[in-house]
């Protein structure tokens, strides 16, 4: 193999940990070759987790929000006027899940689990509906 090959395969491998959340942390030189955002798309291919670019355009979700729209029966200047607003409240959610996914990720913040989301609102939909009799 020459050298310059095995330069590139140092280059293009890196052994990285597993935190005990999943976690990984991408190579700083992988993430700045590839340009990566905030967002990356991960898929499962011949046994391999494969972590690839992902450069979604906003308007990517202009469809499904065009499509919420109308079928709640918005049309003419009422629909675009309500899909300024939720254009505009994608992307403050998108901003605010990022936020907190850096959050978790440095630690500052607990992620929540399936219990933590689903079993205590079950608990109080239990204890707050009462039988009828």
């Amino acid at each position: 193999m020459s050298t310059i090959a095995m330069e590139r395969d140092i280059m293009d491998r890196k052994i990285i940990s597993v935190s005990k959340k999943r976690q990984i942390t991408i190579p700083l030189q992988f993430y700045k070759h590839l340009e990566l955002g905030s967002e990356v798309e991960c898929s499962l291919e011949d046994g391999k987790i494969v972590i690839q670019p992902l450069h979604r355009e906003p308007s990517e979700f202009s469809v499904e929000i065009l499509e919420d729209l109308v079928s709640q029966g918005y049309s003419g200047d009422e629909l675009v006027k309500q899909f300024k607003v939720q254009s505009k409240n994608i992307k403050k959610a998108v901003t605010n899940m990022l936020e907190e996914a850096d959050a978790i990720a440095t630690g500052e913040k607990s992620a929540s689990n399936f219990d933590d989301i689903f079993v205590q609102r079950i608990d109080y939909v239990q204890n707050t509906i009462q039988p009828s009799s």
